[in-house]
């Protein structure tokens, strides 16, 4: 029986997942910053006691440490802000996409999803955003009505999507390309403790940019302040033009360019935040610059900064795909929730407890509990009825 060895880089993958430094990591368990490094690099292998401490704190089963996982070619993580984001946080989710797509794939060999369809853009048009911006809602036939649900648009469309608790004020979406066994996934994880549906219809609109505009494979941590800025800059733009058409917009917003009220009216249809329609009549040249800076101020002091009109009452839009495959499986028999933990962990070298399962694919927590897992650690248990029955009989 050959003896498996420990994967010093799923260590340094768990602990970044984790939101762990070397310098954390080695303090939780006793140990140096140089052994942590050993262990990260295959120089050193953990003891006994320190594979427990790992197993603990990283809260990973101990088979994550020991297996060679599938292999996932990936860009780099774009984010809804990128300068705000710092690396360590760039990194603690980058992982999480790379698990998503992983899910995705696997339910792929049971389920049918829809097709990736993204639009190509020709070169000459690539830094034409308002243009590249026509031809995505072209290729998809929006024309220029308003997008409804895009996150629902987004998932016809064949990206996959999840919402998960992200605890990171700085995060509102991220998004990766990855390719596993051939085929590309494009992933985006939009935040759930923070949003409204208008500021998610944004959010995603933006990552959407990312993945039309910009190389997937582009070190971000080579560029300067400027560069950044550059790269959100265009990826807001593209948001802007995307959700709002020129043309149908100019011809709504110039009725009364200037009143608040009637963006309110203009909210209900477009789907999108005050804010950024008040932002896109002035880069369209419809209001004037001191307009704009009268109605920012109006906006601050009525308190939309935080809160506009309506983001409380209408329903933040969920994506649905993945989690409704995981039920058409689990809820017609055709898999258990047991059998899918085990084929991701023997078929695809990712094992991980239920519980982090789930939350990925956005299911109830128990969902993919087996009927009759053992409770751990329960002392008592309930009788057979049949045999109970017997013994009254």
């Amino acid at each position: 029986m050959l003896k498996r060895q420990f994967n010093g880089s799923r260590l340094k993958e768990g602990r970044i997942y984790r939101g762990y430094t070397i310098t954390e990591l080695a303090e939780h368990l006793g140990v140096s910053k140089q052994m942590i490094s050993k262990y990260e690099n295959g120089k050193a292998i953990p003891t006994f006691e320190a594979l427990v401490g790992i197993v603990n704190l990283l809260e990973f089963p101990r088979d994550y440490f020991y297996e060679e996982p599938v292999e996932v070619k990936t860009g780099n993580t774009y984010f809804r802000s990128l300068l705000s984001t710092g690396k360590k946080d760039r990194e603690m989710q980058r992982d999480r996409v790379k698990y998503l797509s992983i899910l995705r794939a696997m339910l792929e060999e049971y389920v049918d999803f829809p097709e990736l369809d993204l639009p190509a853009i020709p070169d000459e048009h690539e830094h034409d955003i308002e243009l590249t911006a026509k031809r995505v809602r072209d290729a998809w036939g929006l024309g220029t009505r308003p997008i409804k649900n895009l996150v629902y648009l987004m998932e016809t469309k064949g990206f996959v999507l999840s919402s998960l608790k992200l605890d990171q004020k700085s995060i509102d979406a991220f998004g990766m390309q990855s390719e596993i066994n051939g085929k590309i996934f494009y992933t985006i994880v939009l935040g759930n403790d923070k949003s409204s549906f208008y500021r998610r219809q944004f959010s995603l609109a933006h990552e959407l940019a990312h993945i039309i505009l910009h190389d997937p494979f582009l070190n971000l941590e080579d560029l300067n302040k400027e560069e950044f800025k550059q790269l959100e800059n265009e990826a807001n733009e593209f948001a802007a033009a995307f959700l709002l058409p020129k043309e149908e917009f100019i011809r709504d917003v110039s009725i009364h360019p200037t009143d608040l009220e009637y963006y309110k009216v203009l909210k209900k249809k477009w789907n999108v935040s005050i804010g950024m329609m008040v932002m896109r009549a002035y880069k369209l040249g419809i209001i004037s610059q001191g307009s704009y800076q009268y109605m920012q101020r109006s906006m601050s002091k009525n308190g939309w900064r935080k809160q506009e009109p309506f983001d409380t009452i209408k329903e933040m839009a969920e994506p649905v795909s993945i989690r409704q495959a995981v039920e058409l499986l689990i809820e017609n028999d055709y898999v258990t929730g047991e059998e899918l933990i085990s084929k991701l962990s023997t078929e695809y070298g990712l094992t991980l407890f239920r519980t982090d399962i789930e939350e990925l694919l956005a299911v109830d927590s128990g969902y993919l509990k087996s009927k009759d897992e053992a409770i751990p650690n329960n002392i008592v248990s309930l009788k057979d009825r049949l045999d109970k029955e017997q013994k009254l009989n």
